[in-house]
């Protein structure tokens, strides 16, 4: 399995190939159950990803749907790298379910498009930049010192995939506004603008701002849409995250996430382009937060 690959979103592709290859074969999750002597129930589980599936159910299940080699294998690969831990799963094991699925959903994709209007993404964050951001949510919440540390820790094992082979290929639109929102000191924002800066250099990183002065039509709040490659030649369908005060929408519509497709690409076009917007961070890194 590759290292960036996610257990979780490996079990999420299979319960979904799974779902289709019943639908193909023409067989309701009843009509399953009954030829199988299982209940309506598990198959339910199977496929919305309540439960894992065994070797032998998963055998069961794909001599029903008559599926050969060599999709078999790669269905059987996926179920076995979906029960496999990776270091991002061991980092977020205490984190709210949610939170935690978002990040593996990110270590499995292929490209992410970022709409950020109130902080630096998370993926560019630095290190202290991202300690006084959770600094603020302990204070607010009574958390204990070991969560602040932990989500620091997770956030710099996202950044991984920004250097990993092949590279995520990330695309940001940040609102001028966050470099002007103090989160620390002036010497932890001046080095948090100058990471941006370093950043929208990598070849896989397009970095946008969004000016204050421009025509902002959309009222939309920040937003992250993921592609995936294929994966054992299983696809996955495109999804799209909101984070809220307690957790994250998952949007797996194939039209809502086309909305919010069309939406980013809408506020990429609004924004400067990437030397005009590294030269505004670089400025504002030197005026702002000398």
């Amino acid at each position: 399995m590759p290292d960036h690959g996610s257990p979780s979103v490996r079990g999420r592709r299979l319960a979904a190939e799974l779902r289709r290859l019943r639908e193909q074969a023409g067989l309701t999750g009843d009509e399953v159950a009954h030829h199988l002597g299982w209940s309506g129930s598990k198959i339910s589980r199977i496929e919305l990803r309540r439960t894992g599936v065994k070797q032998a159910d998963l055998n069961r299940l794909l001599d029903l749907y008559q599926v050969a080699e060599p999709h078999r294998g790669e269905l059987f690969a996926l179920a076995r790298e979906s029960s496999e831990k990776n270091r991002l799963e061991v980092a977020t094991a205490s984190f709210p379910p949610k939170y935690a699925e978002h990040l593996h959903a990110e270590a499995e994709a292929e490209s992410v498009r970022v709409w950020e209007p109130q902080v630096v993404p998370g993926l560019l964050q630095t290190e202290e930049y991202a300690r006084a951001l959770f600094r603020g949510w302990q204070s607010m919440f009574a958390l204990p010192p070991s969560d602040l540390e932990r989500r620091v820790q997770a956030r710099l094992v996202r950044q991984q995939l920004l250097t990993r082979d092949p590279p995520l290929e990330l695309s940001v639109v940040i609102d001028e506004s966050v470099l002007h929102r103090r989160l620390g000191d002036n010497l932890i924002m001046n080095q948090q603008l100058r990471r941006l800066a370093e950043a929208s250099e990598l070849s896989n990183v397009e970095l946008r701002i969004l000016p204050l002065d421009g025509s902002h039509p959309i009222g939309s709040g920040g937003f992250n849409h993921l592609r995936f490659a294929q994966v054992h030649e299983v696809p996955l369908h495109d999804i799209a995250t909101v984070e809220y005060l307690t957790g994250t929408y998952y949007i797996e519509d194939d039209d809502d996430t086309n909305k919010f497709l069309v939406t980013f690409e809408h506020l990429l076009a609004l924004s400067y382009d990437a030397a005009p917007s590294r030269d505004l961070i670089l400025r504002t890194a030197q005026q702002v937060w000398p």
